[in-house]
């Protein structure tokens, strides 16, 4: 399995913490440095406050070389499609080509009412997820000097020059993650190279991928072109006063989070991927919650990533 590190700033972080976090898990040989695109905190006084999804990336492409770098997921209610697709493109060309962008219909409303976005109800967001990935898809694919417009429901594109290009082409890997039963599964047979299952148990890894693997077979893909992902909160530790102390550091229980997330020991870390490999996930998204603690990083890169790679 790949490795990637999925971080949560609204929770509380300010820059210089992502760059460390981001530089530490490069250094360490993990694949991919990830974050969040929220606004608010779930939970704490989430201080110094939000940062911006795309431009936290846009500065960390300029500071790391090799690591990927992506969103798990952006909101299609914060941003216009065609100005997220300059922003990643750009974003795209300032990392030499390590993006990835995560999209996803946007479901925490209370951070839109706290910063004046508006909020569709659930069919409205999906409609609008829907557009935004024929949009970017279409605005990244367009051949230089050619035009592309788009007439939809919630968004109309007249000849647009679908500039700039990003630098992997035809277009930065595109994520879609989720629990849904039909639209995910559809959405992501049709525009991802990937699908995500958010803190999923191994049966809702299970069934995702089955309905995922089905929805492109209904409309002629290959199922083996998706990479299939698991994201799960991380809390490591070589003994047991390791892992309660860190348990702790994030709020969490030791007992719920053996249950729901990867806890444990190294050992009982990779016997746990190992189980989700089993299912087919090839990637998982390892989730930080707290920053400070790059210590966890050095413990997963020496002795879980060595056990599940290749």
């Amino acid at each position: 399995m790949d490795l990637r590190i999925f971080t949560e700033p609204q929770q509380g972080a300010d820059h210089e913490d992502l760059l460390a976090v981001a530089q530490a898990a490069e250094r360490l040989g993990f694949d991919a440095f990830f974050r969040s695109d929220h606004f608010l905190t779930m939970g704490g006084d989430g201080l110094p406050g939000p940062s911006d999804a795309w431009i936290t990336l846009a500065a960390l492409a300029r500071e790391t070389s090799t690591i990927r770098l992506g969103t798990l997921m952006t909101s299609a209610t914060f941003r216009l499609p065609g100005p997220l697709a300059i922003a990643v493109a750009q974003v795209d060309r300032m990392s030499g080509g390590r993006v990835e962008l995560g999209l996803g219909a946007g479901w925490f409303a209370e951070e839109h009412t706290a910063y004046g976005i508006p909020f569709p109800e659930t069919k409205e967001r999906f409609d609008r997820l829907e557009e935004q990935l024929a949009i970017l898809t279409g605005l990244w694919g367009t051949p230089e000097g050619e035009t592309f417009s788009h007439a939809g429901e919630h968004y109309t594109l007249i000849h647009s020059p679908a500039l700039p290009k990003p630098a992997q082409r035809p277009g930065p890997p595109v994520l879609i993650g989720g629990h849904g039963k039909r639209r995910t599964p559809a959405l992501a047979a049709r525009y991802a190279a990937e699908i995500n299952v958010p803190f999923g148990s191994l049966e809702a890894n299970r069934v995702m991928f089955e309905r995922t693997e089905r929805a492109c077979e209904e409309i002629g893909r290959d199922p083996g072109e998706l990479v299939r992902s698991s994201a799960l909160v991380l809390c490591v530790g070589s003994d047991e006063a390791e892992i309660a102390r860190r348990a702790a550091a994030i709020g969490r229980e030791v007992g719920e989070l053996r249950e729901n997330g990867l806890a444990g020991t190294p050992e009982e870390v990779v016997e746990k991927l190992r189980a989700y490999a089993e299912l087919g996930s090839t990637r998982a998204y390892l989730q930080v919650l707290d920053l400070a603690d790059l210590d966890q990083l050095e413990l997963v890169a020496a002795e879980v990533a060595p056990h599940v790679r290749g």
